[in-house]
């Protein structure tokens, strides 16, 4: 039976109480008309000068986009009208990391899958325990989103989380499936149950834009200024997802956008597209993060 180490359990505590204060904050201050650019750096900025470093850049992903938009470098976009705004913030202190999401409602006639997501994200937190399957926590959380009415975007997944590493090891699928495999005591996971409309397709597809990076491996590269870029993107981020706005400084837009470009053709990064729905229905979300304790599941993430 592998229990964590008291440092490190505080560590990631300290991670979830950062990251828990940070979703309060941008829950808050998130409002139509705004530029998502400014709830992006806000989150970001909150989370440094509460003394830790963001896991990965703060994503704001807004109706049928599911996760991983984050605002480029002079982002004209901002929040619409009437929309459903899911803001994901990640915190690490040490490398231990803690994940959470809430999802910002601007209709009342979305509402509802809003409080889909939350009720699923109670019952599995209620639910998860050392020795449970995978495939009991997804059922579970499927039940009750389709009992509220909604459908489970069936290829979203919790994530457990490891060290300098957001999605490590097991996934915790939203839905029922077979699976052997079960929830182990001393280790750290992220649930985050992703709702749509019954009429959706109820899954995601890659979009066209990715403005979320990480270190995938090393290579040789052909210009300076790209080993150079490499050095600084493994020193500053290891192997924690990074947005372009991040690379602001390593020097102006004009000196790395070359730099970054010979970094992904040679594919010495990965690359995150923004998840879409795939019928283009809105999705909401809700997320903490939690660690599986000898007695009881603690979450890190919540006030």
């Amino acid at each position: 039976m592998s229990v964590l180490p008291e440092e490190t359990i505080r560590k990631y505590e300290r991670a979830g109480e950062i990251a828990a204060k940070v979703r309060e904050e941008m829950r808050r201050i998130t409002k139509e008309g705004m530029p998502i650019i400014e709830v992006c750096e806000a989150a970001e900025a909150m989370i440094r000068n509460l003394g830790a470093q963001p896991a990965f850049p703060c994503n704001v992903s807004v109706n049928e986009a599911a996760a991983h938009y984050t605002s480029p470098p002079c982002d004209p976009l901002t929040v619409p009208e009437g929309s459903l705004v899911k803001v994901d913030v990640g915190v690490h202190v040490d490398g231990y990391i803690a994940d959470t999401a809430v999802t910002v409602c601007f209709s009342s006639e979305h509402e509802g899958m809003v409080q889909a997501a939350e009720a699923a994200l109670e019952t599995a937190i209620n639910t998860i325990r050392s020795g449970l399957s995978t495939s009991q926590l997804g059922s579970e959380i499927q039940r009750v989103i389709e009992h509220h009415g909604f459908k489970p975007v069936s290829n979203l997944t919790g994530h457990q989380v490891g060290r300098y590493t957001v999605h490590t090891g097991m996934s915790l699928p939203n839905i029922a499936h077979n699976s052997l495999t079960k929830i182990r005591v001393g280790d750290v996971y992220a649930i985050e149950p992703f709702v749509t409309v019954k009429e959706a397709e109820g899954r995601v597809e890659n979009g066209p834009d990715a403005f979320i990076f990480r270190l995938a491996k090393r290579r040789f590269l052909k210009h300076a200024e790209a080993r150079n870029l490499l050095e600084y993107v493994e020193t500053r981020f290891r192997t924690l997802p990074f947005a372009e706005r991040w690379l602001r400084g390593h020097g102006s837009c004009r000196q790395y956008k070359p730099a970054l470009s010979e970094l992904l053709k040679s594919k010495c990064l990965k690359t995150y597209p923004v998840f879409l729905e795939a019928s283009r229905r809105r999705v909401a979300q809700a997320e903490h993060t939690v660690y599986v304790g000898k007695d009881s599941p603690v979450v890190l993430t919540q006030l």
